[in-house]
């Protein structure tokens, strides 16, 4: 592998500010660093770039990180203490990032065609990701056998990825004076069965292909009331449900209904209104080249805990897992972090299944 320092070279792209839908300096960065690759033809979308080798080897393998990141939560700056970089960023994932340049920017002859692919908002609505506009507008450049996202991993595959869901649950009531209220019917009293439900649910486990999926159900916002002396006639409750990716289709709508029976009055117009939902991803290790990628990590794989673009790649018929340095559990975290040998990890890894 090259001798680049990975670290800084973390350091130098947490040093270019790239907040969903602020992704152009880095895109420019990453584009340059890649112009002068002679065995990679570099494409850009917006502020989506694209390098893909062509050396007619048998198989392709789609390697792909993307660029933004959430806002920080304070105005420090980056700050390096030994071997580990912190701040925003650092795991999730420009140390992922950063082992994608310099592989890409290193290896002329890997064993397999690579496409190399950076792309913007990924931490933002899926109808604004940059990865699904080039699945609408470019699919070719997408086109592989399998998939490895850049996510944080801590160096260990995890495969495949949750489902998740979002759902408002509406529930009506009768307005009254506060003084009287026994001639009305609160609305927000009536989110406490609800609630309990929710917060009574023993989740839900399942084993699929050796990787474990663990289900989670959490309220997320609530909003009611109409004023200081009013009986609210109105509450409404958000839900984020995160399923097992053998649930599909109307599965976890069913789900959230079912676990809420009893609790809801069509007369009073109760109502549970999915506003956003996204499926999961199997494991998919059978695939040959996902295969070679847990084999070179010598560690058993994991499932994915939460959502990542491994699903929009399954969608599209590629095979796709998740593996990157940094740890996933510090991702958005306030004491987000990378460490030198996490990131040197993920390039031996990811360089021998390249080249092997």
């Amino acid at each position: 592998m090259t001798g680049t320092d990975l670290l800084a070279l973390t350091a130098d792209l947490m040093d270019i500010p790239s907040t969903s839908h602020h992704e152009a300096a880095l895109a420019d960065h990453v584009e340059a660093a890649l112009a002068g690759c002679r065995w990679l033809t570099v494409e850009r979308i917006g502020d989506n770039i694209v390098a893909r080798t062509s050396l007619d080897r048998p198989r392709r393998l789609v390697v792909a990180g993307h660029l933004d990141t959430v806002p920080p939560a304070t105005v420090e700056a980056p700050r390096m203490e030994e071997d580990v970089l912190w701040g925003v960023g650092a795991a999730d994932m420009k140390g992922g990032l950063a082992v994608m340049l310099d592989l890409a920017s290193g290896l002329s002859e890997p064993s397999m065609d690579v496409t190399w692919c950076f792309y913007a908002c990924e931490e933002v609505a899926r109808d604004q990701s940059g990865l699904e506009h080039l699945w609408r507008s470019r699919p070719d450049l997408l086109a592989g056998d399998a998939a490895v996202l850049g996510e944080p991993t801590g160096c260990r595959v995890e495969a495949g990825c949750q489902g998740t869901l979002r759902a408002v649950v509406t529930l009506g009531g009768v307005r009254a004076h506060t003084a009287r209220p026994f001639t009305g019917r609160n609305a927000i009293h009536r989110l406490a069965p609800v609630l309990a439900k929710v917060t009574g649910w023993q989740g839900r486990s399942i084993v699929l292909g050796g990787c474990e999926y663990v289900e989670q159900l959490q309220a997320v916002a609530v909003q009611g009331g109409v004023a200081g002396n009013v009986v609210p006639d109105l509450a409404t409750l958000t839900l984020n449900y995160r399923f097992a990716p053998d649930r599909d289709g109307e599965g976890p709508r069913h789900f959230v209904e079912g676990l809420l029976e009893g609790c809801l009055d069509e007369a009073l117009g109760d109502a549970v209104e999915v506003v956003d939902e996204a499926p999961g991803a199997p494991p998919s290790l059978d695939d040959p080249l996902l295969a070679a990628l847990v084999a070179a990590t010598g560690e058993a794989p994991r499932g994915k805990v939460g959502w990542t673009d491994v699903a929009s790649f399954w969608a599209h018929g590629v095979p796709a897992a998740n593996f990157g340095p940094g740890d996933p559990l510090l991702a958005h975290h306030p004491d987000e972090r990378v460490d030198r040998r996490s990131l040197e990890r993920a390039r031996a890894v990811l360089g021998r299944l390249l080249t092997s």
